[in-house]
């Protein structure tokens, strides 16, 4: 008896091959499907904005799009949620700085 031993196995899937997205120049590997908090993740990058009021670090903490905490900037577009945006061949992920827009900081 031979039984499957993936889950990708389990469902007959065959997904895409892996690609790349770059987080401050950083070349990193992503899967098909993940978020682009998911790929900080896996890289091992657990922060990726500040805060307005004292530059904290901060990244994701609820996972679900609610708490804001996970916001970066997503090819030049600030204030994208990274536990929702799908990570896309090419993507350019930067640190946010506060509101993410530089220059007209309160």
């Amino acid at each position: 008896m031979n039984s499957p031993s993936k889950p990708t196995e389990l469902v007959g899937a065959a997904p895409d091959p892996p690609f790349t997205i770059t987080f401050d120049g950083r070349r990193l590997d992503a899967l098909p499907g993940q978020s682009i908090a998911a790929v900080l993740w896996s890289a091992g990058i657990l922060s990726w904005r500040t805060t307005r009021g004292g530059g904290r670090p901060r990244g994701a903490f609820c996972g679900i799009g609610q708490c804001y905490d996970c916001l970066a900037t997503v090819n030049g577009r600030p204030n994208r949620r990274a536990c929702l945006v799908t990570a896309s061949p090419g993507d350019t992920v930067t640190t946010q700085e506060g509101n993410g827009h530089a220059g007209f900081e309160e």
